[in-house]
């Protein structure tokens, strides 16, 4: 599993360099500011480190907020909210990434949240989508 998270993480560090060094023509297009400007989601087969979501803008939930967040996480499969704080922390990641963040939502979140021997579909990912846009970032 480790090897899958660290794969995606350097996969997302290759793709923010390389926008970095592309040929600046003049102009600025909206991905390429969104790309170059998110955050690399946190490897986090250690759950003691959580510096890294702790730079996420979006404040991490609590109270009922927290509780609905958990329930549309359950809803695509109970097992990825065994551990409800890395549960969290992934979902703050993936709405960042779903406010621009990335180009492909679906697999961003596919990446995030296949862990513990539990792998997203695309219908997975695209309903967890919808379900942290219902409760932990609605888009703006």
């Amino acid at each position: 599993m480790r090897i899958r998270t660290t794969t995606a993480v350097v996969t997302a560090v290759l793709a923010v360099s390389l926008v970095g060094c592309s040929s600046d023509n003049g102009t600025d297009s909206k991905a390429d500011t969104a790309l170059s400007s998110a955050p690399a989601a946190p490897n986090t087969a250690d759950s003691s480190d959580t510096s890294e979501a702790d730079k996420v803008a979006l404040p991490e939930p609590t109270g009922d907020k927290r509780t609905a967040v958990i329930a549309a996480i359950k809803d695509v499969n109970p097992k990825l909210a065994q551990d409800e704080d890395k549960a969290i922390e992934k979902a703050r990641y993936q709405c960042v990434n779903l406010d621009g963040g990335v180009l492909d939502t679906v697999n961003s979140a596919m990446e995030l949240f296949s862990y513990d021997g539990v792998m997203l579909t695309e219908d997975d990912a695209r309903h967890l989508n919808i379900g942290l846009r219902n409760t932990l970032c609605p888009e703006t």
